[in-house]
């Protein structure tokens, strides 16, 4: 993983010459100031990745030509998916960026009334426009070649009401189990983490009819934007790859 990575949001195939698009193209001439004959590895999100390399650099244009494919995979054993209260600003970036690091499935931004941040219509689509692009760029630090897939933010209990045969996983500090005291997954896990003061009572109390197994951090109260990454750190140690 020597060579800059590059999402690209197209299909990609073995001998395609093509320019990059204006983002990644800005990023390879002027961050990493990239010339003719470098190389780079492109991936899609559809799996495995491709090996390119710069055939020409101009002020409008940095044009590539993919030269390979390897099947790699990065992706955890774990499937979970992060159902996260919604953080203010670089706070739920943040949280984003290193549970890709960390190897969620999939992220379900959560709408909890103690959330600062409230979304809806064009601006939540924004927001998860954002967001999708955090994840990208964590794909391309980190090496995965799968994006998570973010869903758009949904109050608790409405997502809660969707229904799932998952097993769910919500972290309080009130909590006396610990992860350690879980056998390890069958299938899927949803880790449930608050925002900023946590859930209402009427939140937990649906946590707790819809079946979520509270789950205790320690003896210490973790920031939100601890709370979730510390949980998936352990379930990696406990059952993952760490």
């Amino acid at each position: 993983m020597s060579s800059p990575r590059f999402f690209l949001d197209q299909t990609l195939s073995l001998g395609a010459r093509f320019g990059l698009p204006a983002g990644p193209a800005r990023h390879a001439a002027r961050a990493l100031r990239l010339a003719a004959g470098d190389a780079l590895t492109l991936f899609n999100g559809r799996g495995g990745e491709y090996t390119a390399s710069v055939e020409r650099i101009t002020r409008d244009e940095v044009a590539v030509a993919i030269t390979g494919f390897r099947e790699i995979e990065r992706e955890s054993r774990l499937a979970i998916t992060l159902a996260q209260g919604i953080s203010s600003g670089e706070r739920m970036d943040y949280t984003l960026q290193k549970a890709t690091e960390l190897g969620v499935t999939a992220i379900q931004p959560i709408a909890a009334k103690r959330s600062v941040v409230k979304l809806a219509g064009e601006r939540a689509e924004k927001r998860v426009a954002h967001w999708q692009g955090v994840v990208a760029s964590a794909c391309e630090q980190c090496g995965r070649n799968r994006l998570p897939s973010i869903a758009a933010p949904l109050p608790l209990a409405q997502w809660l009401g969707t229904g799932t045969d998952e097993r769910l996983l919500f972290l309080s500090p009130l909590a006396q189990a610990r992860l350690a005291d879980l056998a390890a997954p069958s299938g899927r896990d949803v880790l449930i983490a608050g925002p900023e003061g946590g859930f209402e009572a009427d939140e937990i109390a649906a946590l707790h009819a819809a079946g979520a197994v509270p789950i205790r951090l320690g003896p210490r109260v973790l920031r939100t934007e601890t709370a979730a990454l510390a949980a998936l750190a352990a379930m990696q140690t406990l059952w993952g790859d760490f």
